[in-house]
């Protein structure tokens, strides 16, 4: 059986293309998450692994969709190679349990591998150049406006918390930081 797997990083992340390709290749079954690469325990992952069986074959349209490192490639295809099972990358080829198959995987490993370090140090880079702006704020930017969170506080003052998180939208939590933040200025 011919058993598909796609992986985005982040929620914001489309599968659509990952899972044309696999649909093209003619996989069977796919199973697909939205997980980050960086983490070992994936779901998904972990469940298509449990299903393979000799004679089955893994379809992936990346190297670095199932392989956070090079030695995580290598140990995964070759783990599954002991099973009995076929892996092939749609952007590499079959990938063989030969000498060169091996020697081909480690190469395409190390520049997936590579890659990704490289997206890393970018941002990095990118974001020590952002934080010498005078207006860099780190994290998301905030969901309520200045003048939002006033009304509301001025709100607060003749209704209780749930009434003014009905009106306006803006959580208890949220009002109380605001209002700790205005006693600490006062």
């Amino acid at each position: 059986m011919k058993y598909g797997y796609a992986r985005v990083s982040t929620i914001h992340q489309d599968l659509e293309a990952q899972l044309q390709a696999l649909k093209n290749e003619g996989c069977e079954v796919i199973y697909s998450e939205k997980f980050t690469g960086t983490k070992a325990d994936r779901p998904k992952f972990k469940e298509v692994l449990s299903k393979l069986k000799t004679g089955d074959m893994l379809v992936v349209t990346k190297l670095d969709r199932f392989a956070r490192s090079t030695v995580d490639a290598i140990n995964t295809v070759k783990a599954l190679f002991e099973k009995g099972v076929k892996v092939h990358v749609l952007n590499m080829g079959l990938v063989e349990d030969t000498p060169t198959g091996r020697l081909i995987l480690t190469i395409m490993s190390g520049f997936a591998e590579f890659e990704r370090d490289m997206i890393v140090e970018r941002t990095q880079e990118g974001k020590a150049i952002a934080k010498q702006r005078e207006d860099f704020r780190e994290g998301r930017p905030p969901k309520f406006e200045r003048k939002q969170i006033k009304h509301a506080l001025l709100l607060l003052e003749t209704n209780s918390y749930k009434e003014v998180e009905a009106m306006t939208g803006i959580s208890k939590s949220t009002l109380i930081r605001a209002k700790n933040k205005l006693k600490a200025t006062q």
